[in-house]
């Protein structure tokens, strides 16, 4: 398999920078009480793995973590429409605050039926953080509380994004193709 042309769009730096904004602004969000279960990240798999670490070490107060797996994509670069849960939670969510994690929203489509799924199983509150957004592919609204970038309407890998499951381990997102022309 040949590699497809890639090109910094966020840079390792800039995600760094981005992810610590985003744990502080959670943390200022659910402060630690002594009487309430941590805060729940349930990471969406397998695109946020990576986010959620990170994410998870600066939220700076305790923390559970669990991972629910969708599948949307195949191996194709555009969503089927079609999603079905490949891996469900671990834990019960019931009367607990939950922030779904996730790596990218474009058309919404996905991240709906996950917080319609998520919702039916009664968590006290259900939020999500994303690492990127793609507003200019949305074709559902979805409230997001809090988003690392937004970014154009290109194919991203890095940063446990992938192309065909590769790509993940990049420090950074990155673009498929050339710079596209305006």
């Amino acid at each position: 398999m040949t590699s497809p042309e890639l090109r910094t769009l966020i840079p390792a730096a800039e995600i760094r920078k981005r992810v610590g904004e985003l744990g502080r602004e959670i943390k200022s969000d659910y402060p630690d009480q002594q009487d309430e279960p941590p805060l729940h990240l349930v990471a969406v798999l397998k695109g946020a793995c990576v986010f959620v670490a990170d994410l998870a070490r600066e939220v700076r107060r305790d923390v559970t973590l669990d991972f629910i797996g969708v599948s949307s994509y195949g191996s194709d670069v555009e969503t089927s429409g079609h999603v079905r849960i490949t891996k469900d939670l671990d834990e019960d969510i019931a009367g607990r605050d939950v922030l779904l994690v996730e790596d990218v929203v474009d058309t919404g489509l996905t991240l709906r039926y996950l917080l319609e799924v998520l919702q039916q199983r009664a968590p006290r509150s259900l939020r999500v953080a994303t690492l990127l957004d793609k507003p200019s592919r949305r074709k559902v609204e979805v409230e997001l509380s809090y988003v690392g970038f937004e970014i154009p309407d290109e194919f991203v890998v890095g940063y446990g994004l992938d192309l065909d499951q590769r790509f993940r381990n990049l420090p950074d997102v990155r673009a498929t193709g050339p710079e596209p022309e305006e």
